[in-house]
C-alpha cells in the first residue's frame, strides 16, 4: 500500500491553503465591488451636502438636467422639491436650457399632483440665495398643493415656507439665525402715486436695456 511522504502532503495542504486565499479574495473583492455599485446605484443625485436615494426620486426631466424628489419634512401633503442637477445656489447661475428645463418640469409635476390631490391651488416658491432663506445652497422649487382650510390663516403658509429646512438641526439653527423681517400692516401701507411709480418702471427699463424690448 503507498503512502505519501511528510513533504506531499505539506506541499497539497500549502496548494489548497493558497487557492482558498485566492477565492476568499476573489469574493472579497466582488463583494465590494457590489457593494459600491449598489450604493452608487442608491446615491445617484445630490441635493446640496445630502445624498438622495433613487426610490425618493420620482421624476427626471428628458434632458436629465432636472429632477423632482420628496420632501423629508413636508409642510402640506404633496409638498415637493424640484432641483436642476447641477448644484449651483441660485437661479441666475443656471444656464438658460437648465433654467427653462427647471420650469416645465415644475408645469408638468404640478399638473400630476394637481389631478392627484384635486388642489384647489398651490404656492409655487423659490428661496433664491441665503438672505431669502434658503436653507440648502442648492437651487430648488417648493410645490405645495393647498387645500381649503390647510391652514387657519392663508398666509401662515408663507412662515412655514420661510422656517423650513430639511432636518431638524437645520431648523433650529434657521430659527436661532432668523431675522424678523418687518412688515406694516395693511392699515398702515400707503398707495404710491402714478409718478413714483412710473419712475421706477423707467429706472428697471434702462436696467433691462434692449433686454426690455419696449
Amino acid at each position: 500500500m503507498a503512502t505519501s511522504s511528510p513533504a506531499a502532503s505539506s506541499s497539497t495542504t500549502t496548494s489548497t491553503a493558497r487557492r482558498i486565499n485566492i477565492n476568499t479574495r476573489r469574493n472579497m473583492s466582488a463583494s465590494n465591488t457590489e457593494e459600491q455599485t449598489k450604493t452608487e446605484t442608491e446615491a445617484e443625485l445630490i441635493f446640496g451636502k445630502f445624498k438622495i436615494s433613487k426610490s425618493q426620486i420620482f421624476y427626471e426631466s428628458p434632458s436629465d438636467l432636472t429632477a423632482a424628489i420628496v420632501n423629508l419634512r413636508p409642510i402640506v401633503p404633496g409638498h415637493v422639491l424640484v432641483i436642476p442637477k447641477r448644484i449651483v445656489p441660485k437661479l441666475s447661475e443656471l444656464t438658460n436650457e437648465e433654467y427653462d428645463d427647471l420650469w416645465r418640469s415644475v408645469r408638468i409635476i404640478q399638473n400630476a399632483l394637481e389631478s392627484h390631490y384635486h388642489a384647489g391651488g398651490f404656492n409655487v416658491a423659490v428661496q433664491d440665495g441665503k438672505m431669502a432663506g434658503q436653507s440648502v445652497p442648492h437651487v430648488h422649487v417648493h410645490i405645495l398643493p393647498r387645500q381649503e382650510g390647510d391652514f387657519e390663516r392663508n398666509d401662515d403658509v408663507y412662515d412655514k415656507l420661510e422656517d423650513w429646512a430639511p432636518t431638524r438641526a437645520m431648523c433650529e439653527e434657521k430659527q436661532r439665525n432668523k431675522v424678523e423681517l418687518e412688515v406694516p400692516d395693511d392699515d398702515d401701507r400707503k398707495d404710491r402715486t402714478t409718478q413714483m411709480m412710473e419712475e421706477e418702471s423707467s429706472l428697471y427699463k434702462a436696467l433691462m436695456g434692449t433686454e426690455a424690448n419696449i
